[in-house]
């Protein structure tokens, strides 16, 4: 099956999405950091390997019998640009359907396909597939080499020729997928979505329709195969004159996940939960949920522990993968009571939740 992506890719121009659409999202060492999968070098003591050994305890694992992964590795020759993934899948045929949805999911810069397993994993226990990417020109490899040149290596991985790649990998590795006969058999194709934290989160935007318009041309990297998507930590079109708008384009169904500690915190890039919850205002989706945790971080929805509280880190990831999956069943029409699933959890997580929203 081909990609349906909208062809107006324009030529790179002076404005980068390192000052506009992507821009300082991720420029301070400090903010990087934190936004990191575990894969990130660092050298913790003996008393935080114990501590993280026992927090990572508190957000278990789904059995192994009930899914399995695999690495994938492609060439996308037309960019010369590896491609790589992390596909989890559900063990066992599906009860409710012959195939199964897939999610497509995007890394935060410096992260990795093994980052987010909290999440790939849990799916594909309840009936999803997973695919995690892995963005070379922005993953983990940005921890490594010179440190005096870690500034230059995060400046080059949020540059607009680098957010278009991103979403050029998410679209290259679908169709792969849905070429391959072994995979494909497990996968259904009207059933496809996109995820994302941070970085991936606009990544998952401009599959899902993102319009950012650049002097006479329009950067349009949707694919029409992406019905719905989860956006985790989502960050402004930074500097765009008309942000809202971009947006706006906007229209398959959208779940909205921040924290009211959800901070950036880069001079002249600062972003914060009003960020969040304005892109879910100005969102096109006729359907739409926003749920804002109480406290928790930016990195709160990586894998990392501890980040946003001892208590509060594994709490938010327990509600944040009970969510995602309610908002897939519902939009996917999948098994009884799913129309009444993310209201449940809301009467659940009322304690931990500032705000919760739906539409549609």
């Amino acid at each position: 099956m081909q990609a349906k992506i909208h062809a107006t890719t324009p030529q790179i121009t002076r404005r980068s999405l390192s000052c506009t659409l992507l821009a300082g999202l991720l420029l301070g060492a400090n903010a990087a950091r934190a936004q990191t999968d575990p894969q990130a070098p660092s050298q913790p003591s003996a008393a935080s390997r114990t501590r993280t050994f026992a927090l990572d305890s508190a957000v278990p694992a789904p059995k192994s019998d009930t899914y399995s992964a695999e690495l994938l590795e492609w060439t996308d020759t037309s960019r010369q640009r590896k491609v790589a993934a992390k596909l989890y899948l559900p063990a066992g045929a599906n009860p409710l359907s012959a195939t199964v949805p897939l999610v497509v999911f995007s890394h935060g810069i410096g992260g990795s396909r093994e980052g987010y397993s909290y999440l790939g994993k849990y799916w594909a226990a309840n009936g999803f597939a997973a695919l995690h990417l892995q963005h070379v020109g922005s993953d983990r490899s940005v921890w490594f080499g010179n440190p005096i040149m870690m500034l230059t290596r995060l400046q080059s991985a949020a540059a607009e020729s680098e957010a278009i790649d991103r979403a050029k990998d998410a679209s290259f590795a679908l169709t792969q997928v849905l070429a391959d006969a072994r995979l494909s058999s497990r996968i259904d194709p009207q059933r496809i979505a996109a995820a994302g934290h941070s970085y991936g989160a606009n990544t998952a935007m401009l599959l899902s329709g993102a319009r950012v318009p650049r002097e006479d041309q329009v950067l349009n990297l949707r694919d029409d195969r992406i019905k719905a998507a989860v956006l985790l930590s989502a960050p402004p079109f930074y500097r765009e004159p008309q942000a809202h708008a971009i947006v706006a384009a906007i229209d398959i169904p959208t779940l909205h996940i921040t924290a009211t500690a959800d901070d950036i915190n880069i001079p002249g890039y600062g972003s914060g939960v009003q960020d969040r919850e304005a892109i879910y205002t100005h969102i096109g989706s006729a359907v739409k949920t926003l749920a804002v945790f109480t406290g928790g971080s930016h990195s709160v929805f990586t894998d990392r522990m501890g980040t946003g509280g001892i208590e509060q880190n594994p709490k938010i990831k327990l509600a944040t993968r009970e969510l995602s999956l309610a908002f897939w069943q519902e939009v996917f029409a999948l098994g009884t009571g799913t129309k009444t699933a993310i209201t449940r959890w809301q009467t659940q997580h009322a304690p931990m939740l500032t705000r919760f929203e739906r539409k549609g």
